[in-house]
């Protein structure tokens, strides 16, 4: 993934979320609300890990464990068909906290040893405050209920979380493109 584009990501995806924050606001806050228990973002979200996540089991080298792939790849796949049938309370939330980690790497990896052009520590910044996010809600999913029903209590917080989420959006496109 080249530099500009590892910007240009995350900036997009925090852009359309302030948009869809400001201007569709009811809507956006129903489709928020909805998210942590639905089964439909379940599927989407941690059936999507982990068909990644077991993407890169299947491609561990033999220093990483490689000899045992087809043991981790069947131990793990089994753990997550399990999680699908025993425990479906906020697993869209734990798929989207893992998905936020697997992500973070290659999005990382495009600035590494990367000295010359310090405006990509915005993006950095932004990918480092996920990551410890995604550990949180990964351990308390419940949190992100709590945290949208903080959010849509009162119309001016929704109001700032987005224009807040907009703005460093924009910022990041524009640093993608000037770094």
């Amino acid at each position: 993934m080249t530099l500009t584009l590892a910007i240009l990501l995350p900036g997009i995806v925090l852009a359309l979320l302030g948009l869809a924050l400001l201007l569709a606001r009811s809507a956006a806050l129903g489709i928020l609300r909805a998210f942590p228990r639905s089964k439909i973002a379940t599927v989407i979200f941690f059936g999507g890990a982990t068909v990644w996540f077991l993407y890169n089991i299947w491609h561990l080298s033999a220093a990483d464990f490689g000899d045992y792939k087809n043991i981790l790849l069947v131990g793990f796949a089994a753990i997550a068909l399990f999680a699908f049938k025993s425990v479906p309370d906020f697993l869209a939330v734990r798929g989207l906290s893992i998905l936020i980690l697997l992500a973070a790497m290659p999005l990382l990896m495009a600035g590494y040893m990367n000295y010359e052009h310090p405006l990509i520590y915005f993006q950095k910044g932004f990918v480092y405050l996920c990551i410890s996010l995604a550990i949180w809600l990964g351990a308390q999913p419940y949190r992100l209920r709590n945290f949208l029903e903080f959010i849509s209590a009162k119309p001016n917080r929704t109001v700032m979380l987005g224009a807040a989420s907009l703005g460093y959006g924009f910022w990041l496109i524009i640093v993608s493109f000037i770094y």
